[in-house]
C-alpha cells in the first residue's frame, strides 16, 4: 500500500515512522529529518498517487481538503470542513457540545462588538478564567487566568486582534475546571469509533506547568490511573454523544477525533475537541501501536473499521519532551545550529527504544547540519516497559542536543515516572 501523509511536523514525522512498517510512505512538505525509508515531495496531495491520504494538521482539513480530495475519488483519513470546524471554531465546538448533552464547562462565546458582555460573563464566574481565540491558533490561543485583571486584559487583547488577528476577534470564556487533564485519540470511520491510548500533554513553556501556553511541551502514555473503564466511560458520555449530533446535523466524520478531557472525581468533562492527532501525543501513541497502522488507517477512510481486528498495543509506555526555540511560543528565534544529532537526525547517543521525530529543522546544505526552522524543534520519544524507563531514556537521549537559547521541559512524566506497575494500563 501506498500512503501520501499531508504536513511537516513531529506529528506527521511519527505518523510515517509507524506507517513505514508495512507501506510505502510520502510526506507531503515534510521536513529535512524524515529520512530513508519515508520520502519527502514539494508535490500537493492532489498529484501524488497513493492508495491512501492521511491529513495531519489541522488548517488543510478547515480548509476543506479532505473534501476535495474524496471528490476525486480518493480515500482519505481527516474530516471534512463542516466537521473540522469542530476545532475551526471553538463556539461551533461549544454549541455541538451542547446540542450532544456533553459534559463541558460552563461557558458564552463573545464576538468584538460585545466586549461589555464578555466582561459582565466574566464577573458572573469565580475564576480560574479561561479565554480562548474562536479561530486556529497553533494551540496557542488559550489563557487560564488566575486574577480577574489577567483576564480581562486578554479579553480586550484578543478581541481587539493584538492578540491573534482575526482568530480571536470572537472567543470563547470558560469557566476554569479542576482535576487531571487526558487527552483520548479515537478513530472514527462514520459509523464505528474505537478509542486509542489515553496520553497526557504538557502544554505550558515551564517546569511546574509555569509560563504560557504552548502547542505541546511533552507527553506520555499510556496513562496509569485511566483504566479501561474509564475509557469506555468517557466514550459513552462524551463521545459516542458528540458522533451522534455530528450525524444529526448530516456530518460524514471519518478521521481522528482529539478528546480533550478533564477527568474528576464526578465524571469527565470535554475542554476541547480536535479533528486530528495531537501534537505531541501522536509521538507517544503511535509507537506503542503494534496494529498495521495502514490497515487500520485505510478501515477509517473507508468505513471498515468493524471489518479489522480492534488496535493491539505493545504493553510499554512512552515519553516524548520536546525541544523548542528560544523566543517559543510568542516570537521564536529560527535559525541555530543544532549540535549532537548524527546525520540522519538522531541522537548522536544511541539508547534503546528512542527516535528523535523532527518538528522544525532545515539543513542549507543535505550534507551539513541541521539547523532550527520552527517553533517546536525536535519531539525525542523514548519506548520502554515503564514510564520511568522510557523518561530515563528519553532524557539520556537528548541530552548531547543542544543550540543557542534551546528550551526543554526538565519535569516531563516527573509524577507519573515513579509508577512501574503497568497492571492498570489500558491494554
Amino acid at each position: 500500500m501506498k500512503v501520501c501523509i499531508v504536513g511537516s511536523g513531529g506529528r506527521e514525522h511519527a505518523l510515517a515512522h509507524v506507517l513505514a512498517r508495512t507501506a510505502d510512505v510520502v510526506v507531503t512538505p515534510g521536513n529535512s529529518g524524515m529520512a530513508a525509508p519515508i520520502r519527502v515531495t514539494a508535490a500537493p496531495a492532489s498529484e501524488i498517487e497513493a492508495d491512501l491520504v492521511v491529513i495531519g494538521p489541522e488548517a488543510p482539513l478547515v480548509d476543506g481538503l479532505a473534501d476535495r480530495l474524496r471528490a476525486d475519488g480518493r480515500a482519505v483519513v481527516g474530516p471534512g470542513a463542516e466537521g473540522a470546524l469542530l476545532e475551526g471554531s471553538k463556539a461551533f465546538m461549544k454549541e455541538v457540545l451542547a446540542d450532544a448533552g456533553v459534559p463541558t464547562a460552563r461557558f458564552a462565546a463573545f464576538t468584538a462588538a460585545q466586549g461589555a458582555d464578555a466582561f459582565a460573563f466574566l464577573d458572573s464566574l469565580p475564576g480560574p478564567w479561561v479565554i480562548k481565540t474562536d479561530g486556529l491558533a497553533a494551540g496557542k490561543g488559550v489563557l487560564v487566568a488566575q486574577s480577574i485583571e489577567e483576564a480581562r486584559a486578554d479579553v480586550e487583547a484578543k478581541l481587539s486582534g493584538a492578540a491573534f488577528g482575526d482568530a480571536g476577534r470572537r472567543i470563547v470564556i470558560e469557566e476554569g475546571l479542576a482535576g487531571e487533564e487526558c487527552s483520548l485519540l479515537v478513530l472514527y470511520d462514520g459509523t464505528t469509533a474505537v478509542p486509542l491510548l489515553p496520553a497526557q500533554d504538557f502544554k505550558r513553556i515551564g517546569d511546574g506547568d509555569r509560563g504560557p501556553n504552548t502547542g505541546g511541551m511533552g507527553a506520555y502514555a499510556p496513562m496509569p490511573h485511566v483504566p479501561r473503564a474509564r475509557v469506555d466511560e468517557v466514550m459513552a458520555t462524551s463521545v459516542e454523544p458528540l458522533l451522534a449530533a455530528l450525524h444529526r446535523r448530516g456530518i460524514d466524520y471519518r478521521g481522528v477525533l482529539y478528546a480533550g478531557l478533564m477527568l474528576g472525581d464526578e465524571g469527565s468533562k470535554v475542554i476541547e475537541y480536535n479533528v486530528r492527532f495531537g501534537d505531541p501525543e501522536a509521538q507517544v501513541v503511535l509507537p506503542l501501536l503494534a496494529s498495521d497502522a495502514a490497515e487500520l488507517f485505510m478501515a477509517v477512510a473507508t468505513g471498515t473499521l468493524d471489518r479489522v481486528p480492534a488496535p493491539v498495543f505493545s504493553g510499554d509506555a512512552a515519553v516524548c519532551v520536546v525541544m523548542a526555540s528560544p523566543g517559543y511560543p510568542e516570537q521564536p528565534r529560527t535559525g541555530g545550529t543544532i549540535r549532537g544529532l548524527n546525520a540522519s537526525g538522531q541522537s548522536t547517543v544511541d539508547v534503546e527504544g528512542v527516535t528523535v521525530f523532527h518538528a522544525g529543522t532545515s539543513r542549507r546544505d543535505p550534507a551539513g547540519p541541521f539547523c532550527t526552522a520552527g517553533g517546536r524543534v525536535l519531539a525525542v520519544t523514548a519506548v520502554a516497559p515503564t514510564l520511568g524507563g522510557a523518561r530515563a531514556n528519553a532524557y539520556a537521549a537528548l541530552a548531547p542536543i543542544t543550540w543557542d537559547g534551546m528550551l526543554v521541559r526538565g519535569d516531563i512524566a516527573a509524577g507519573v515516572a515513579a509508577t512501574d506497575n503497568q497492571e492498570e494500563l489500558v491494554p
